[in-house]
């Protein structure tokens, strides 16, 4: 009898444990339908905060190469006044020839007539 009883009592433990496994997992209600939404909503809030990371870390480094650009903007604007300053001073000597020829009748003498001074 004491071997039934020992069977016995270990059937009914398992069967505690089981009802004790089952009963947990009906106290967290894991696979119902509410904790399910509140996955889904998690889930979303997850993602949604990865995205609004995403997006910063995008917008800033947009706004950086944006400022990039305009410094180079500003240097290749510099760098284009400086070449019209200069294609402006190289233009001069040949208009002031032209109004010298033209306005003054000036040439240009022969080298026979060119005196060279000293100056001692």
């Amino acid at each position: 009898m004491s071997a039934q009883t020992t069977r016995t009592a270990r059937v009914q433990h398992s069967a505690g444990t089981r009802r004790g496994q089952q009963s947990v997992l009906v106290w967290a209600d894991l696979f119902s339908a509410r904790m399910t939404f509140v996955l889904v909503l998690l889930t979303l809030l997850l993602i949604s905060g990865v995205s609004v990371i995403y997006t910063t870390f995008k917008n800033r480094y947009l706004l950086n190469e944006l400022q990039q650009l305009k410094n180079e903007r500003n240097e290749l604007q510099v760098q284009w006044g400086q070449l019209l300053i200069e294609q402006s001073t190289f233009s001069l000597e040949g208009r002031i020839e032209r109004k010298a020829i033209d306005e003054l009748q000036m040439v240009v003498p022969d080298f026979s007539e060119i005196v060279m001074v000293r100056y001692e």
